[in-house]
């Protein structure tokens, strides 16, 4: 009997899947294990909690799919924490980008991720190519964060010019407990947690939902971002392969996947699916691989 553990690393949590020869037997969630957002202590103490829950007992494989995983030493300092809570497994650590085809059934395909930040990964044959994921200092176009901060700015904007706030404006402020728009300027430099800023995504798309052209600009801007990731690494890979939607945002709302439906027809790219399942699937289903690897 086989048993392997997959492990989807966020920024915000960790969610674990145990299989036993195919066959889900435990799942646990945690706060966030990436070593590269909440230090490697932390990452332990949230990996501890895991193994509380689902045990660490005869696995032979575990697949980690991590967020911001862009460097020999993050990988490194992730994969000693693992190995030492589950020492007779083989481990794999990948992007968490590349749980989303393996999740979706695919080997081949691109993944566009849009959730607190965003990124694009895909795979062909052997080949493979990213764009964005460069965090929220330096991109993340079209993620949560992204389209919140928009919002904000768009609503200083209107400050400095000394107009009246409009009605993003207003509910922008409202949603995060202020008086005036013009206190978002010294809230959103003593809140600096960006979760908390793509939360604020969610009233761009309900005043979307009312026609405000403000609102639906914004997302429209926020959807072509996002094509324009899959179609850099199409580029790259020179093959046509699905284009596969998840992380939160992409995956709840309509009007930003029919936006990127629309910008990646422009391109003759048609075979658009959105993931139904949670991207720590593929962690089962890559460490199952590992082990078939090996037969």
């Amino acid at each position: 009997m086989a048993t392997v553990l997959g492990l989807d690393i966020g920024g915000s949590k960790t969610q674990a899947v145990r299989s036993e020869d195919g066959t889900v037997v435990a799942e646990a969630l945690s706060g966030s294990a990436n070593v590269m957002s909440v230090g490697t202590v932390e990452a332990g103490l949230q990996l501890d909690t895991i193994v509380a829950r689902v045990g660490n007992h005869d696995i032979d494989a575990v697949c980690a799919g991590a967020a911001g995983i862009d460097t020999p030493a993050g990988e490194r300092r992730l994969r000693d924490l693992l190995s030492s809570r589950f020492p007779r497994a083989k481990i794999r650590i990948v992007h968490d980008s590349q749980l989303i085809l393996a999740a979706a059934g695919l080997t081949d395909g691109i993944a566009v991720i849009s959730g607190t930040g965003s990124v694009a990964w895909g795979r062909t044959g052997t080949e493979s190519a990213r764009a964005g994921g460069w965090g929220y200092l330096l991109g993340d176009e079209g993620s949560g964060y992204w389209i919140g901060r928009e919002a904000v700015r768009h609503t200083l904007g209107r400050v400095d010019r000394n107009e009246h706030p409009d009605r993003l404006g207003q509910e922008i402020a409202a949603d995060c407990g202020l008086q005036s728009a013009a206190d978002l300027l010294d809230h959103f430099y003593a809140q600096p947690e960006r979760r908390y800023w793509a939360g604020r995504a969610r009233v761009v798309f309900e005043l979307a939902k009312t026609g405000d052209a403000t609102c639906l600009s914004i997302i429209e801007e926020a959807a072509r971002h996002l094509a324009n990731l899959a179609v850099a690494v199409g580029e790259r890979l020179g093959t046509p392969v699905p284009v596969v939607l998840a992380g939160g945002l992409a995956v709840h709302q309509p009007a930003l996947q029919r936006g990127v439906r629309r910008h990646l027809a422009e391109h003759r790219i048609h075979d658009v699916r959105i993931l139904t399942v949670d991207p720590v699937r593929g962690a089962i289903e890559i460490a199952q691989r590992m082990l078939q690897e090996q037969k």
